[in-house]
């Protein structure tokens, strides 16, 4: 197999317009093309309104080493390598490995589990995804909140109730990103995920997706449990306690809990398992028009047949305060994203087709050990605790907006101007300053001020601002050593809530390692116990 790297083409162009680039530039006919498919696709901006394509295309050629000699640097060699599962382990395993948490970590560690014939056993505190999704529409509609089954909580963890991005920065040479995408497209994801730069499922399809891995993992003989909560253990007898009665007992337990799952850091924090606290990152989501966003980085309002464009911004302020974009939603809603009573939190979120009026991303500060006064591993959950209780006070239990203008001014809202909220959940106008520390409110100014430099209108005075976009990610670090184990050696910790990923793909991949580690320590159980 070759590959041709930087091949361009126009945006709008056919197969067969690709197809013969591919043969004109290999210089050969079409007999000698044996087959072909796309490695990767990015858009090139940079000559815009002018905008092609860039592709890497691996192609199967009949002369290979003829072509590699005389395209001399143009193309190259590749040999695929598939991801491989280790070899079982000899340590005796005599009861199933249980997974707790269905999200992307703990879906994948299940998934190679089971295919290992582990047989793992999946315990998720929420509902399975289809009951959870009338969960959260009800909760949008009415403002009452499940508890145990909301944006957080439930089958396929919070990354379903968001834009389905499945980009990630994580160094990959074992083959686990590309394992991640092909499994999800094997599950019914649409199969451009393999080769786009910026690769989205979108909430929609991602629900079926998830629910199409569940039933993978029973028919390899692993079991589901919803509405099972772990609230306690007795270590020493390594026994799970669920929804306070039901124990349950393991030899390997994996806590792939999410972001999110306060009470049960608290619990284990209470039985001596090591944790510390880790930066994380809290602000607003920002609302503009998606034709403000496409004419910024198009060229043009009108962007045809190209996708509802995205930006990704970073700014160093003066006071040594990093300000970034994050989990950026083209076409999107903004969504209340709360899982505790009293307490308010949002997220961004798109479907598949991204058609949305505006575009969101959140606009997010660092936050350290030191802003909120203490080093103590939960310390950071009493922080966003503490933002999200005054973002509920601010909008009386419903989403707060602020229009920029008046956030610069510290003045509360009560009007939309010329861009209106598109929001999931009941929402208000309002003052969203006040939720913040004054240095963290004036981070958030100077920063989209700064932006605006980047993309002409980030600072329109009628962008809209809500909040308080907080889970951006897990504020406490679980410790394991090299071997994914925690200090009571049965726990294994896993994802992003424990402090090892961020965002759907990097949790799956740190799921898979955790199995990796299972599967070299143990070996299968003889049978379901």
């Amino acid at each position: 197999m070759i590959r041709i790297d930087q091949l361009r083409l126009p945006v709008g162009h056919t197969r067969e317009q690709l197809e013969r680039k591919l043969l004109k530039t290999l210089h050969i006919g079409k007999r000698e093309l044996n087959g072909y498919h796309i490695w990767k696709r990015s858009l090139d901006a940079r000559k815009k309104p002018d905008l092609s394509y860039s592709y890497s295309v691996d192609v199967d050629v009949a002369e290979e080493g003829r072509i590699l000699k005389q395209m001399g640097a143009k193309v190259r060699h590749v040999s695929p390598k598939p991801y491989c599962l280790p070899a079982h382990g000899s340590e005796p395993l005599t009861r199933r490995p249980v997974v707790v948490g269905s999200g992307p970590a703990g879906l994948f560690c299940a998934y190679l589990l089971a295919q290992a014939g582990y047989k793992p056993l999946v315990i998720e505190r929420g509902a399975p995804v289809r009951e959870r999704i009338q969960d959260v529409e009800r909760f949008w509609e009415t403002g009452v909140l499940r508890p145990d089954s909301n944006v957080q909580f439930g089958e396929g963890g919070a990354g379903t109730f968001s834009d389905g991005k499945l980009n990630t920065l994580v160094k990959d040479t074992a083959g686990r990103g590309r394992f991640v995408l092909e499994t999800f497209v094997r599950h019914g994801a649409p199969e451009d995920i393999l080769w786009e730069q910026k690769p989205h499922i979108g909430t929609d399809l991602l629900t079926e997706t998830v629910e199409s891995m569940r039933c993978a993992i029973i028919r390899m003989g692993g079991e589901f449990r919803f509405h099972s909560q772990v609230t306690d253990l007795v270590p020493e007898e390594r026994l799970l306690i669920l929804n306070g009665q039901e124990t349950l007992k393991t030899d390997a337990a994996v806590f792939a809990i999410g972001h999110s799952a306060r009470d049960t850091f608290e619990m284990l924090y209470g039985h001596g398992v090591a944790m510390s606290a880790k930066s994380f990152a809290a602000g607003v989501r920002i609302e503009h028009r998606q034709s403000l966003i496409d004419r910024n980085m198009y060229g043009r309002e009108d962007r045809g047949d190209l996708p509802a464009a995205s930006y990704k911004l970073t700014e160093k302020l003066d006071n040594g305060r990093g300000v970034y974009t994050f989990c950026m939603c083209p076409g999107g809603y903004v969504v209340d994203a709360s899982s505790e009573e009293g307490h308010l939190a949002v997220n961004g979120m798109s479907y598949r087709s991204r058609a949305g009026e505006n575009a969101n991303s959140a606009v997010i500060v660092t936050v350290t050990p030191e802003d909120y006064g203490s080093d103590h591993p939960l310390a950071g959950i009493r922080f966003q605790r503490m933002l999200e209780k005054r973002a509920w006070e601010a909008g009386g239990g419903r989403i707060p907006v602020q229009r920029f203008a008046d956030f610069c001014l510290d003045k509360k809202t009560t009007a939309a101007g010329s861009i209106r909220p598109n929001m999931k959940g009941q929402y208000t106008y309002g003052d969203v300053r006040g939720i913040f520390p004054d240095v963290l409110a004036e981070s958030l100014e100077e920063g989209i001020r700064s932006m605006d430099r980047k993309i002409q209108g980030f600072a329109d005075p009628d962008a809209l601002l809500s909040g308080v976009e907080s889970r951006t990610s897990s504020p406490v670090r679980i410790e394991r050593d090299a071997d994914f184990r925690s200090n009571l050696s049965w726990i294994y910790p896993c994802g992003e809530g424990a402090g090892y990923a961020g965002g759907i793909t990097s949790a799956a991949m740190d799921g898979m390692k955790t199995a990796e580690a299972l599967i070299r320590r143990f070996a299968p159980p003889a049978g379901r116990t």
